[in-house]
């Protein structure tokens, strides 16, 4: 049940998910902003699972803004000091103003994912915020982790995955993983407890 609470100073600038906002403080005014150009807001819906636009919040005097992710669970901060983040589909919460976002494709391996055709791309020197569904589990990948598909949040760029199979076909066809992502290289990667898929599957004998 994750949920931000934003402090801005006087002039500052704080930008979020269309649709987002719990509350507001009469000192803050909040406009719909497409940052980057239409085309950028246009890879965002299409591609990146996030709103044609986001929402700017400006404030005249000190005030606080409340930013309530759609999904049940947790909400992490992540500080950017020149660095970069790769975002999968509907994760993206909120960022600082000088955090930039851009759309990455995922290559044909994304197709097979379960976290969307392309990623998020968040860089700069700032603050992004990023939601799950269920917990959050940060891991310091050394090496190898295999992820089960929907599972994946966030993770840095220098890591890299394939998709494949648990094993060999008997393994992948009955150890009811199916496809995994088999990610390597150094760096962290955010990972949330529960996916959707999941509970839509786990709901559909009742849906008659």
């Amino acid at each position: 049940m994750g949920h931000l609470v934003v402090q801005l100073a006087p002039g500052e600038k704080f930008y979020s998910e269309g649709g987002a906002m719990s509350f507001l403080d009469p000192s803050v005014e909040i406009q719909p902003r497409l940052l980057g150009g239409f085309l950028k807001g246009i890879g965002r819906k299409l591609f990146g699972g996030e709103s044609l636009f986001l929402s700017e919040y400006t404030a005249t005097r000190a005030g606080k803004v409340g930013i309530a992710p759609g999904h049940l669970g947790a909400v992490e901060e992540c500080d950017l000091k020149g660095n970069t983040i790769m975002l999968t589909s509907g994760s993206y919460l909120a960022h600082t103003k000088a955090v930039n976002l851009s759309v990455r494709f995922g290559g044909l391996r994304s197709f097979f994912s379960g976290e969307g055709v392309c990623l998020i791309e968040c860089s700069g020197v700032g603050k992004v915020f990023f939601n799950t569904y269920g917990a959050m589990v940060c891991r310091e990948v050394r090496g190898a982790l295999t992820v089960d598909t929907g599972h994946v949040v966030a993770f840095e760029p220098t890591l890299d995955y394939t998709i494949g199979g648990m094993g060999g076909i008997k393994q992948t066809l009955f150890s009811g993983e199916g496809l995994v992502m088999k990610f390597r290289g150094n760096g962290k990667i955010w990972l949330q407890s529960r996916t959707v898929g999941a509970l839509a599957g786990w709901l559909r004998p009742y849906c008659r």
